[in-house]
């Protein structure tokens, strides 16, 4: 079968590996119907993470139909159409049953050294019946980009606004206009924010980000921008930060536009291992919280407002592109030419 291996920064291939099988009883094979690119996956392309010799097999969202499964799953059958998320857990842990399912003592994490992507024409999921969402829909077309959210992006957002609690009547700033912080933005809207700020430089994704509800943008960068955010906020700072970037300088504006007693959502991948600005958090109050969102845990509350049409999170999808041309897709999304790429293969 075709997979997409990244051999090095830049480098990214569509190579002929062996087939998807089951290997432990838990396993299911899962034939992807759609898949994407991440921005994260952009931390690799540009060099800002190590590749292990061999490459690394790419993509952690994806949407499919159930091929086959082991002996002991329960879940999902041949023939299901089904949501995977980009974390695998068993769906029984302590941590799975606490709604923190990227903390599963038995899962892990796609597209990562040694694992399956699902930049693919398939793969295999371990721990199925924890993993994978049955969906009770057709492969209907016009729902695909919007259900493939709910693997990562949408439920990322989410997390975001959850961890910075966003509340009815909240004032709310969004660092970071890709495809993450727009979902912020419909998270924080369905969340009942008074006022949305969304910090980006990019006139398409601004756009986009105020038709999802955003109330006002702010492209400065730095001191500036946080100076601006101040200013439409009567100086004080806002309630909520969605901190979805995670570079040293997009960290220290989260908590520099965070009003005293506030609290900032971290999803951005962090490229630091220290957290800026601490000394600030600290004396202003500032809860800073959050990490790698547990996406299966949102995907039943956020899919009843898509299939009723309240929240079009798919739309953060402005190109298609098929298996063979995924190396093209991520020189896109490197190059802001894309917001994010579906997959069709």
């Amino acid at each position: 079968m075709r997979a997409t291996v990244m051999f090095g920064p830049a480098d990214v291939r569509i190579e002929n590996v062996p087939d998807a099988g089951v290997v432990e009883s838990t396993d299911a094979v899962v034939e992807v119907s759609r898949a994407c690119i991440c921005g994260s996956d952009l931390w690799p392309y540009r060099g800002a993470e190590e590749i292990p010799v061999g490459g690394r097999r790419m993509g952690h969202e994806a949407i499919g139909v159930v091929e086959a499964v082991g002996r002991d799953v329960r879940a999902v059958q041949a023939g299901d159409l089904v949501i995977m998320p980009f974390a695998y857990s068993d769906g029984s842990c302590t941590f799975c049953r606490e709604g923190l399912q990227t903390s599963c003592v038995r899962g892990g994490f796609f597209g990562i050294a040694g694992m399956n992507g699902a930049q693919a024409e398939a793969l295999r999921v371990p721990q199925a019946d924890g993993t994978l969402f049955k969906l009770a829909v057709g492969k209907d077309d016009r729902l695909m980009p919007a259900l493939l959210t709910l693997s990562d992006v949408m439920g990322t957002g989410h997390h975001a606004a959850v961890t910075a609690n966003v509340r009815p009547g909240a004032k709310v700033a969004v660092v970071g206009d890709g495809a993450v912080g727009l979902c912020g933005v419909i998270a924080a809207k369905r969340l009942g924010a008074e006022q949305i700020i969304i910090l980006g430089r990019h006139r398409d994704r601004i756009a986009l980000a105020k038709e999802f509800g955003a109330t006002d943008a702010v492209s400065e960068r730095g001191d500036a921008a946080i100076e601006r955010v101040r200013e439409l906020t009567g100086g004080q700072g806002v309630h909520s930060v969605l901190e979805c970037v995670g570079l040293d300088e997009s960290i220290r504006t989260a908590i520099g536009i965070a009003r005293p007693g506030g609290a900032v959502g971290r999803v951005g991948v962090p490229q630091g291992e220290t957290m800026p600005a601490s000394l600030p958090a600290f004396y202003n109050n500032v809860k800073v919280g959050g990490g790698p969102a547990p996406v299966r845990a949102y995907i039943e509350e956020l899919l009843a407002d898509i299939l009723d049409g309240r929240i079009e999170p798919g739309r953060v999808f402005d190109r298609v592109i098929g298996l063979n041309d995924v190396p093209d897709g991520y020189r896109a999304m490197d190059k802001r030419e894309s917001i994010k790429v579906m997959i069709k293969p």
